[in-house]
């Protein structure tokens, strides 16, 4: 009869697919918000680069589980469907909306069929719809997070209903249902922990409904074995079987999850539970009166809010607290519901019964009866008990339905709820478009959060609203004043609006409102580890004053001596020591926190830092190579570890450098410093087609990049393309007119190819403006001076040079050749001659000077030297790079060449420049 009556047909299955589409179809244009951000968009685990392993080992928000700041939430099964979900569409949010909506047809599907054991078939189809469309679903089904609730439902109610079949012929025990009701129970406390709640759910139905005992039948039972006038009959012994089975099944389960959470309990604030903190009676008052307003929410979901923690709901201090009413009545009401479904038999006490239990034990661990929670009201962990309601007034409506004179009203009413609801849903997932529409709407129902003050800040932040953000959050730290994360929220905005003096003052009254350390003793309480960034925060705004640098090293050591384990403070004072030019200190504060987590990439990165300050190439690729281990695509890791293997000069280590470099680039397309690093490798291995190709990629994602732009020119001007190299030299003197190496190298392609002197004479006058003591544009313009025959300026000029650079030759012997040719000079003019014989010296000396100038000239290239430097910045974090090129040395003929190319490499040594850029913010 159980099986026949648990048959859904075609029509009602569609009947419920319609009903859910159309009260949620507007969902699939919401976004990611409020909890979505740190479970979808800022948990790595969603990313098929992280090894499957970590949704096992983490908690629902990427956390591992082992950290004291994780909230102990452990639903890895949820989670591997939120990285199918990005496997497929990435953060696309309207994948993820679409197959919530699905997981909630299932669930009011699977529910139907779960209504159909205690109801009849009409009242089990108004149940199913009315579960499909009460407005309290919306932050389960709406929200994405909520599809926790969602998966731990189906596998509940499946759990359910295969221990149903678990009764055969004559009683007997059928041992598969039950063998598949504890892997429900098991998958469906991996998708969320209240799912082994469905083992109760099952216990009463053995006991109350398959075995049809009632409450004084087993106590008279009870007594007669007592007094040793009966034996338990052989029914209650095999039902006593199944139980224990079922219980010890549930006991493994929590040893585990016990064992999951090492055996600590999340960490959790005053504000998120404040009567959780309060002392007898309060806690007690007020716990109790929070299962009337769960109840009404159910009964009357017209104000429904996102947020009900901090000052949502007042405490309920006094015996003499109205509100006392309010629970007293609840309390009556439920107890005479469970007196009737346990006292009497019959299809209706059984049906109460049964909701009751769904009602009553899915909400236990959200009750704070065993353990606190990190909330006061949450409508998404009614979505099971609102099922037992549905049940409730389902059975209920029947009985009126049934009644001549009401049943017309009936009807009349069960559509009026059911529309309404239907349109509440509709509207509320509006709600849930973007983070600012849904804590506007939350405003709407209570303004003594201050928590919703600080989300509506949080969002207008996210959009760079800073004035108004600052606005919200003010009014959230005078809702709540001893709010810390208000104040710091304050601090933040203060200090986003460059308004330093304020944003310190109010990062001070958030230190104020923290424990106070005793000196000389152990700080014991815990603190929660958001509130110990407010020590993180100040010393960070501070040390950009270079005076206070000890100041903000303090402030991080005070928050260490708080919490011992606090890996962020190890960190940010690692890059504080390293600004204070105490790199091994920083590497103890590195070293320190790797000891706290030995699998964050980023600290190895950090480490790898430390060791190139302190001189160590070798260990500071090792420690690159350890954090692109655990995160193959550690852009930062890439990039620095590319340019040390660059810099090293090894000719073996450019190939996996390059690898590296091409992973960078695809990780950060429009970073212009990939491309650019990927042509100086492709110049160091002398593939200049392909270095002049990474070079204009770069220009084109930068076109005022420096270091590209002289660097593509270098590279013309030494394949013989030289006069391709003017017109990139152009546009970086407009962006850089004062780039010295820039002008010097125009300067000679104007001189050398262009035969344009007075070009380049103006371009080493423009050198000696900027650096009156520039040997090299010094020692061009007297060549110049040469090339222009004004061989007394030259003289001089080249004396000025050699006063400049007293020990280089090459000055020395381009000095001696001007002062030859003015000594032939004066020789010649002294000499009687011929007119045509003048004429002939006058031709033969041109030309003898002419050629003693490309002397010069071809002597003076010999000695240019073309270096520039790529600056890149990224944040609190530090990179080096040295990229030098020098000019190709034309043949010459000369003896001498072999002592000019000494001097070209002393020239090279002495003109070399090395970047090295830390950015300590």
């Amino acid at each position: 009869l159980l099986e026949k009556m648990a048959d859904i047909s075609l029509k009602e299955a569609a009947l419920i697919v319609g009903v859910v589409t159309a009260c949620y179809w507007n969902s699939l244009f919401c976004g990611f918000v409020f909890d979505d951000v740190s479970a979808i968009l800022d948990n790595k685990d969603l990313h098929p680069s992280t090894p499957l392993k970590n949704l096992f080992q983490n908690d629902f928000w990427g956390t591992p589980m082992s950290e004291e700041r994780s909230h102990k939430s452990y639903r890895p099964l949820t989670v591997l469907t939120f990285r199918l979900n990005y496997l497929f569409s990435e953060l696309n949010a309207v994948s993820y909306h679409f197959l919530n909506l699905i997981f909630h047809v299932v669930v009011c599907v699977v529910f139907l069929k779960v209504c159909k054991l205690f109801l009849d078939n009409r009242s089990s189809v108004v149940a199913s719809l009315l579960f499909a469309v009460h407005p309290i679903h919306t932050e389960a089904v709406t929200g994405v997070v909520g599809r926790a609730e969602l998966l731990s439902s189906i596998f509940f109610l499946a759990a359910f209903l295969s221990y149903t079949k678990s009764k055969g012929p004559d009683n007997t025990i059928v041992w598969t249902p039950i063998a598949v009701t504890v892997f429900l129970v098991a998958v469906a406390t991996l998708c969320k922990e209240q799912g082994i709640t469905v083992v109760g759910i099952c216990c009463v139905y053995e006991v109350f409904i398959a075995q049809g005992y009632t409450l004084p039948v087993l106590l008279d039972t009870a007594v007669q074995i007592l007094r040793g006038k009966g034996s338990i009959p052989f029914s209650m012994l095999q039902t006593l079987l199944k139980l224990i089975v079922l219980m010890f099944s549930t006991l493994l389960l929590v040893v585990v999850r016990v064992q999951i959470i090492q055996s600590q309990l999340p960490v959790f604030t005053r504000f998120d539970n404040p009567a959780a903190v309060s002392p007898s009676p309060t806690r007690q008052l007020t716990f109790n009166y929070l299962l009337p307003v769960n109840a009404w929410l159910l009964l009357n979901p017209s104000e429904l809010c996102c947020d009900w923690t901090m000052g949502t709901i007042p405490l309920v201090e006094s015996l003499l607290d109205v509100r006392n009413v309010a629970t007293l009545t609840f309390f009556c009401f439920l107890g005479s519901l469970i007196v009737f479904s346990l006292r009497y038999p019959g299809d209706s006490s059984k049906t109460v019964l049964m909701a009751l239990c769904l009602i009553v034990l899915p909400f236990i661990p959200a009750s704070n009866l065993f353990f606190p929670v990190g909330f006061v009201v949450a409508e998404r962990v009614l979505y099971v008990p609102s099922m037992g309601f549905c049940i409730l007034v389902a059975h209920g409506w029947r009985k009126l339905s049934n009644k001549s004179v009401l049943r017309r009203i009936s009807w009349v009413c069960l559509a009026a709820v059911l529309f309404t609801h239907a349109l509440k849903t509709l509207h509320r997932n509006w709600d849930w478009e973007s983070e600012y529409t849904l804590f506007m709407s939350a405003l709407k129902v209570n303004k003594n959060n201050a928590k919703l003050w600080n989300n509506v800040g949080h969002a207008l932040e996210n959009e760079k609203n800073f004035e108004r953000a600052l606005q919200f959050f003010i009014q959230a730290t005078q809702v709540q004043p001893d709010d810390i994360g208000a104040h710091m929220n304050v601090g933040r905005t203060y200090k986003n609006l460059n308004k330093t003096k304020e944003a310190e003052e109010s990062y001070m009254i958030a230190k104020s409102l923290m424990p106070q350390i005793i000196p000389g003793k152990k700080y014991a309480a815990r603190v929660a580890p958001n509130h110990l960034n407010v020590y993180i925060n100040l010393a960070n705004l501070i040390r950009a004053n270079e005076s206070r640098l000890e100041e903000a090293d303090q402030l991080y050591r005070q928050a260490i001596s708080m919490r011992p384990d606090f890996k962020q403070a190890y960190i940010s004072r690692g890059e504080l020591l390293l600004k204070m030019n105490k790199p091994l200190k920083a590497k103890e504060a590195y070293l320190r926190a790797l000891e706290l987590d030995r699998t964050n990439a980023d600290l190895w990165y950090n480490l790898a830092i430390v060791y190139i300050e302190l001189k160590d190439p070798i260990e500071a690729l090792k420690n690159f190579n350890h954090a692109l281990e655990l995160n193959p695509a550690h852009k930062l890791a890439l990039f620095n570890s590319a340019l040390l293997m660059q810099e090293s000069g090894d000719a073996q280590l450019r190939p996996e450098a390059k690898q590296r470099l091409l992973t960078y680039v695809k990780e950060e397309p429009q970073d212009a410093n990939g491309y650019f690093n990927l042509g100086m490798l492709a110049m160091d291995d002398k593939k200049d087609v392909e270095a002049e190709a990474w070079m204009k990629k770069a220009i084109r994602l930068q076109p005022n990049f420096r270091s590209a732009l002289f660097n593509l020119a270098l590279l013309y001007s030494q394949t013989a393309k030289e006069l391709m190299a003017l017109p990139v030299l152009e546009d970086l003197l407009r962006y850089y007119p004062d780039h010295t190496k820039g002008l010097i190298l125009k300067g000679d392609i104007l001189m050398n190819q262009k035969k344009d002197i007075v070009g380049a004479k103006m371009c080493f006058e423009k050198i000696l403006e900027l650096d009156p003591n520039n040997v090299q544009g010094k020692h061009n313009l007297c060549v110049v001076y040469f090339e222009e025959r004004d061989l007394i300026k030259a003289e001089k000029c080249l004396v000025e040079t050699l006063a400049l650079a007293p020990h280089e030759e090459y000055i020395q012997r381009h000095l001696n050749i001007v002062r030859s040719k003015i000594a032939s000079l004066s020789a010649t003019e002294q000499s009687s001659l011929p007119a045509d014989g003048t004429a002939t010296a006058a031709a033969a000396e041109k030309k003898n000077s002419v050629q003693n100038l490309k002397e010069v000239k071809n002597e003076q290239k010999t000695t240019q030297t073309t270096i520039d430097n790529n600056k890149g910045h990224s944040k609190n974090k530090k990179r080096t790079e040295k990229n030098n090129m020098d000019k190709e040395i034309p043949k010459k003929s000369s003896k001498e060449i072999k002592d000019i190319e000494k001097k070209r490499v002393a020239a090279l040594k002495r003109l070399e420049e090395i970047e090295r850029i830390l950015n300590g913010e």
